[in-house]
């Protein structure tokens, strides 16, 4: 099992709400790809998505690590997850709910605002897009 692991995580909806999927990537403490995941998940906003994201990501995550580095492009989701932000919308309390939940199962489970431009972010925002080119 890795010690960490780095984890680059992108959801995305075409609409608001529209059709959404998920795209994560998993890497090593060497920054190499172990893992990555794609997954159209039906109609949602793009915030839904974002989270949904980052739930799918620490389900995965289980069986690398007991620590997960969890990066993200969505500034509200990681703000609201450090708990800078308040969750106000009730779609979105109820994820934020399961993710904490989910954190319970880590030692240690950090998350961070990444820019766009990121490889890893772009990489992720490439496997949302296959997903819903799929559909």
């Amino acid at each position: 099992m890795e010690k960490r692991l780095f984890v680059y995580s992108d959801g995305g909806a075409r609409g608001n709400p529209g059709k959404a999927a998920i795209g994560i990537i998993f890497l090593d403490e060497n920054e190499r790809i172990i893992e990555k995941h794609k997954e159209y998940i039906g109609i949602k906003t793009n915030n839904e998505a974002e989270y949904l994201a980052i739930i799918k990501a620490l389900e995965i995550a289980k069986k690398y690590a007991k620590k997960v580095h969890i990066h993200s492009d969505s500034e509200l989701v990681v703000r609201q997850l450090n708990g800078e932000y308040k969750v106000k919308k009730k779609e979105l309390k109820e994820l934020f709910e399961q993710v904490e939940k989910i954190e319970k199962e880590f030692e240690e489970v950090s998350y961070q605002n990444v820019k766009r431009e990121n490889e890893f972010i772009q990489q992720a925002d490439k496997l949302v897009n296959e997903a819903l080119d799929k559909k």
